[in-house]
């Protein structure tokens, strides 16, 4: 346990230091932003492309991984939806964006700086994969149908095509497509020009997890213990559970995309989720959701790599 904890709590100790800079004042929410900024535009996409560039393409992508998260993802979306909007009657704005919660993962934010420490190089990889699913499918369909429900009056084809444009430009897509074409094209990269994107690429990390550190000060805890608990137990519990029964249904998948798999899938939720969440007025439930989630992921990753260490998934 102590070997787990030593992954995990450096992890979290620099989420600590991003909030501690915001409570001191050290930062502002400004300043914070654009380290978020270069993080998402500079050192991911950065990260993508070395990861790409440094193996096969064969080695790389790999439908049944794919699938397999795709299905698991897809699968904990659905239920979410059909709880909040048959269950408990929520309206389907609300429901698509409590079911946005349980099913897409921080993976660039979170994910990654876990799965890097705990199964090395892979994570890079399989980072860039988690984001095909995420934002070609489970961001689009929450926010369609959260499009479709609420009372904003606009087209749901418009909405569609904003949607589409955004998520193409998306730097991490932009990378992988760049990663692609130079595995593709046999184009080796400069070294001057590999060793800005290696420096560019080991600074994803650490800057991720200061980033979101300063996200979370300022979030406050209140009155919204079933849709927030719901949205968490989703989250970090069914989630990954979820992506389990996929791994094990579909054949032939890496045991260590498999571990990886499972540390993705129980990272909290997309950072960009209480900004989402504002636009359909359940602001104050997805930002309280992401501060529960991300503290209490803290113990709950640690549980998952207890597990597959134990199980013999992960050899420590």
């Amino acid at each position: 346990m102590l070997a787990i904890l030593a992954i995990t709590t450096p992890i979290f100790l620099l989420i600590s230091v991003g909030y501690a800079a915001r409570w001191s004042g050290i930062t502002t929410r400004e300043q914070m932003q654009g380290v978020g900024i270069f993080v998402m535009h500079c050192a991911l996409p950065a990260l993508v492309v070395r990861a790409l560039t440094q193996q096969p393409l064969e080695e790389i992508f790999k439908l049944n991984y794919l699938i397999a998260y795709g299905l698991g993802s897809i699968a904990i979306f659905s239920a979410g939806l059909l709880l909040c909007l048959k269950l408990q009657r929520q309206s389907l704005s609300t429901s698509a964006m409590q079911a946005l919660g349980m099913a897409a993962s921080n993976s660039g934010f979170i994910g990654y700086p876990v799965a890097a420490m705990v199964i090395g190089s892979p994570a890079a990889v399989l980072m860039a994969l988690n984001i095909v699913i995420e934002t070609l499918i489970i961001i689009p369909a929450a926010l369609i149908l959260a499009e479709m429900g609420s009372n904003q009056g606009s087209s749901v084809w418009i909405t569609v095509k904003k949607t589409a444009l955004s998520l193409i430009k998306n730097p991490v897509l932009v990378g992988l497509l760049i990663g692609i074409c130079l595995v593709v094209s046999g184009i080796e990269i400069p070294a001057p020009l590999f060793k800005a994107i290696d420096m560019l690429a080991e600074a994803a990390g650490p800057s991720a997890l200061f980033v979101i550190g300063g996200t979370l000060f300022g979030l406050h805890v209140k009155g919204m213990a079933r849709d927030v608990g719901q949205i968490v137990v989703g989250k970090l519990i069914l989630h990954p559970l979820a992506i389990l029964v996929a791994f094990l249904v579909i054949p032939d998948i890496d045991p260590i995309y498999f571990a990886g798999a499972l540390l993705f899938a129980a990272a909290p939720m997309i950072s960009i989720y209480p900004l989402l969440g504002q636009r359909y007025g359940v602001d104050g439930v997805s930002a309280t959701a992401m501060l529960v989630a991300t503290v209490a992921s803290f113990f709950t990753l640690s549980l998952v790599i207890w597990w597959m260490t134990l199980s013999g998934l992960l050899a420590m």
